[in-house]
C-alpha cells in the first residue's frame, strides 16, 4: 500500500466514523476516560515507587556495609557484629566516583527515663549534619533544633516518645543501656528538637544521638553499619558489585533489601493498577467492538456492493481495521491529554492526601508523567481498537456476495 493509497482509505475511514457521530463521540469517550484512567493510575503508582524509594534510600543509604553476621541474626549484646575501624573504611569508599557520602550509623536499644517514668527506645548514634542533609523533608522538626556535628550528649526525640515523657527542648533525661560486655551504663543527656518520621509506631521509640555519645553509652568504638549514599539511584547496582569485589570481608547490600514496606506497598500496587488496566482494557475493546458491529451490520449491503465491483475482502478489512485506528487513536489523545492537564494541575495547584494507614501525616498527590508509559498505553488502546474492528468485520466481509447484497 503506497502512502497516497493509505492516505485515501484513512480519508475514508474518517469519513466513515462521521455517518453515525453520536455512536463516534462515545466511543472516543470512552476510549479517552479508558486512556487517562490508565495514565493517571500508572502515574500515580509511578510516583509512589519514586518516593518511597527515595525515602528508604535516604534512610538507610543507597547501599549499607556491615558484617553479614549483622544482616542474618540478632546480637547478643551491642555492636557484636559491629564494624572496626570505620574512618579507613570511610575513606576506601570515598574513592568510588559514584560515591557521594559515607555515613556510620550506631543501633542499640535500651531505656530512656525522666526520672519518674522510663520506657523502651530504639536509638541511633549518627554523624548528625550529614544524616540530617540527605533525610531532607522526609524528617519533620516538630520543636527545638537539629544535632550538628560536635555536640555532645543531646537527643532528638520522636515526637510520640517525647510526649509520653513530657519532655520537651531542655529537658533533662538519662539513657540506659548494655554496654559490650554485658554491663548495665547510663549517661544523662539534654533533648535538644523533637522530630517526626510520619510513621508513629516508630516515633514511639525514637532517639537520635551523635555517634560519639552512642560509642560512650555502650562502650565501644565501633559502629553497626555504614550507610552508602550515591550521585545516582540509577548507579546502585553498578556500585554494589564493585564495592563487594573490594570488601569480600564484608556484605554490601542495597537500599531495596532493607525495605520491606517498599516491596509491599509495590506488589500491592502491581496487583491492583494491574487489574484496573485489564478491566478497562475489556470494557475499551466492548464497547469500541460493539460500535464497529453496528456500523457494520447497517453496511452489509454497502458490503455486498463493494465486494461486486471488485473490492477484495483484506482491502475491506484493511479500511474497517483504520476505521478502529481513527477511533481509538483519536481517544487515546484525547485521553493523554487529559491526563497530561490533570499532571501538570496538580503540580500548579498541590492536592494533600489523607495519611496512608501505619503513619501520620499526609502527603502531596503526584501523577508522574512518563514518556514510556504514555506511549506503551496509547499503543495499547489503538491496538485494542484495530483488533477488536477486526474480530467484529471478519464475520461480515466472509459473507456471500449474494446474500451480503440481499441482506436487509
Amino acid at each position: 500500500m503506497n502512502p497516497l493509497s493509505l492516505f485515501a482509505w484513512l480519508r475514508f475511514a474518517w469519513l466513515n466514523t462521521l455517518r453515525n457521530r453520536r455512536r463516534s463521540v462515545v466511543t472516543v469517550s470512552i476510549a479517552a476516560l479508558g486512556t487517562a484512567g490508565l495514565l493517571l493510575a500508572g502515574g500515580f503508582a509511578l510516583a509512589t515507587y519514586e518516593g518511597l524509594a527515595e525515602m528508604s534510600a535516604r534512610t538507610t543509604g543507597h547501599l549499607i556495609v556491615a558484617q553479614a553476621a549483622q544482616f542474618e541474626r540478632d546480637e547478643d549484646t551491642p555492636l557484636q557484629h559491629g564494624l572496626d575501624g570505620f574512618d579507613a573504611l570511610r575513606q576506601r569508599l570515598l574513592a568510588d566516583p559514584a560515591v557521594r557520602s559515607v555515613l556510620p550509623r550506631v543501633e542499640f536499644t535500651g531505656l530512656i527515663s525522666n526520672g519518674e517514668k522510663s520506657t523502651v527506645m530504639v536509638a541511633y548514634g549518627i554523624d548528625p549534619d550529614a544524616e540530617f542533609a540527605v533525610k531532607g523533608p522526609f524528617l519533620d522538626v516538630r520543636a527545638g533544633q537539629v544535632l550538628l556535628r560536635g555536640e555532645r550528649g543531646q537527643v532528638l526525640l520522636g515526637d510520640a516518645l517525647a510526649k509520653s515523657l513530657k519532655a520537651t527542648p531542655g529537658s533533662s533525661l538519662t539513657l540506659l543501656a548494655s554496654t559490650t560486655e554485658g554491663a548495665l551504663n547510663a549517661l544523662d543527656v539534654t533533648v535538644k528538637g523533637i522530630v517526626s518520621t510520619g510513621v508513629p509506631d516508630v516515633d514511639k521509640r525514637l532517639v537520635y544521638t551523635d555517634v560519639a555519645t552512642a560509642q560512650k553509652l555502650v562502650v565501644s568504638p565501633r559502629v553497626s553499619r555504614v550507610g552508602v549514599y550515591l550521585e545516582r539511584m540509577e548507579a546502585t547496582a553498578a556500585t554494589q558489585a564493585r564495592l563487594q569485589a573490594q570488601l569480600p570481608q564484608l556484605k554490601v547490600r542495597t537500599w531495596l533489601d532493607e525495605a520491606a514496606f517498599y516491596s509491599a506497598v509495590r506488589n500491592l500496587y502491581n496487583r491492583i493498577f494491574g487489574a484496573l488496566g485489564l478491566i478497562i482494557g475489556v470494557i475499551v475493546v466492548f464497547v469500541v467492538a460493539n460500535a464497529m458491529a453496528m456500523a457494520i451490520i447497517e453496511r452489509t449491503r454497502e458490503i455486498g456492493t463493494l465486494r461486486a465491483l471488485g473490492t477484495q475482502p483484506g482491502q475491506l478489512m484493511g479500511s474497517l481495521a483504520l476505521e478502529g485506528l481513527v477511533l481509538g487513536g483519536l481517544g487515546a489523545l484525547l485521553g493523554a491529554a487529559v491526563a497530561l492537564g490533570v499532571s501538570v494541575g496538580l503540580l500548579l495547584f498541590p492536592v494533600e492526601m489523607p495519611p496512608p494507614p501505619g503513619m501520620s501525616k499526609g502527603y502531596p498527590l503526584q501523577i508522574t508523567i512518563d514518556a514510556t508509559l504514555y506511549g506503551v498505553t496509547v499503543l495499547a488502546m489503538v491496538g485494542l481498537a484495530m483488533l477488536a474492528s477486526t474480530g467484529v468485520a471478519r464475520r461480515t466481509v466472509g459473507r456471500p456476495v449474494v446474500e451480503a447484497l440481499g441482506y436487509v
